[in-house]
C-alpha cells in the first residue's frame, strides 16, 4: 500500500512497458529502456524507465485520501471513511485493469484496502486503518536489508527478473556490489516510513497518518528511483557495458 519497488511494499508497481518488456515508449528506445547497444544502457535507461511505479504510488494513495474524505464528511464517522475508500478502491482497480495492468496486481491492491477497512471496522479505531502500513514496511526494511546482507539484493532481483537476466547478474561482482549499495536507499526509506508512522499511529493522529502516507508514497518513491540509480551508476566503472550485459568472470 505505499508503492515502493515492491508496489507497496517493495519498490513500486512495474509499468505496461516493463510488463511488455521494454516496448519502445512515445519517447524513443532509450526512454523505453530498448538496449541501444553494449556501452550505451548504463547512460541511456535509468531504473524510473526498467521499473516504473510513479503512477502506481500514485493510485496507492487515492483509497487513504478518500478515506479521510469520508471520515471528516461524517463528522468523523469510521463507516463514512471505509465506505469512501472502498469505492475509491474499486474504482482505481477499474482503472487499472482497463489500462493494462496485471489481474493479479490489481486485485492484491484492491484486497490491501478492503483489509484494512475490516481491520478499523472490527477495532473501531480509524488509525487502524493504517495498521497494516505500518507493518508491511517494518516487513519490507528488514527483508531488503537481509537480502543485501545475503548478497541477494532485492533491487538486483526485481530489475534481473525485468531484463530476463534470472540470476545472472550475481555472477558479475560489479553489479552485485552496485545492487547491494543501492538497495540501501529503498531499506531507507522503508526505515523513514517506518520511523514516521508508529508515532502517529500510536498517537491516533489519523489526518496526520493520511498527510505522511501521500507524502511517502510517490514523492518518497521518484526520489529513491533517482538517488538509487544515481548510486548504481557511480558503483559501474568506466567501461562496463551496463545493467543489461553483466560482466560473468570466466570459470
Amino acid at each position: 500500500m505505499s508503492g515502493t519497488p515492491e508496489r507497496d511494499s517493495c519498490p513500486a508497481e512495474p509499468g505496461p512497458e516493463q510488463r511488455r518488456g521494454g516496448d519502445p515508449g512515445p519517447e524513443g528506445p532509450a526512454r523505453a529502456g530498448v538496449d541501444t547497444g553494449p556501452g550505451e544502457p548504463a547512460r541511456a535507461e535509468s531504473l524510473t524507465d526498467l521499473l516504473g511505479g510513479r503512477r502506481g504510488a500514485i493510485d496507492a494513495t487515492l483509497p487513504p485520501l478518500a478515506f479521510a474524505a469520508g471520515w471528516l464528511w461524517g463528522g468523523e464517522s469510521l463507516w463514512g471513511g471505509v465506505g469512501a475508500a472502498l469505492a475509491v478502491g474499486a474504482v482505481v482497480a477499474g482503472v487499472r485493469l482497463r489500462r493494462g495492468d496485471r489481474p493479479r496486481s490489481v486485485l492484491i491492491g484492491l484486497l490491501a484496502v478492503c483489509v484494512a477497512a475490516l481491520i478499523a471496522v472490527r477495532t473501531g479505531r480509524a488509525e487502524n486503518f493504517f495498521l497494516i502500513q505500518v507493518l508491511s514496511n517494518a516487513a519490507s526494511a528488514l527483508a531488503w536489508t537481509v537480502s543485501i546482507v545475503v548478497r541477494w539484493p532485492l533491487l538486483g532481483v526485481l530489475v534481473g527478473a525485468v531484463l530476463g537476466q534470472r540470476a545472472r547478474w550475481r555472477r558479475d561482482p560489479v553489479l552485485l556490489r552496485g545492487y547491494g549499495r543501492a538497495s540501501w536507499v529503498w531499506t531507507a526509506t522503508y526505515l523513514l516510513r517506518v520511523a514516521v508512522f508508529v508515532p502517529l499511529y500510536l498517537g491516533g493522529q489519523v489526518l496526520a497518518l493520511v498527510v505522511a502516507r501521500v507524502a511517502l508514497t510517490w514523492p518518497l518513491v521518484a526520489a529513491a528511483l533517482a538517488l538509487s540509480w544515481v548510486v548504481l551508476r557511480r558503483s559501474l566503472p568506466a567501461g562496463h557495458p551496463g545493467l543489461r550485459h553483466p560482466v560473468v568472470p570466466p570459470r
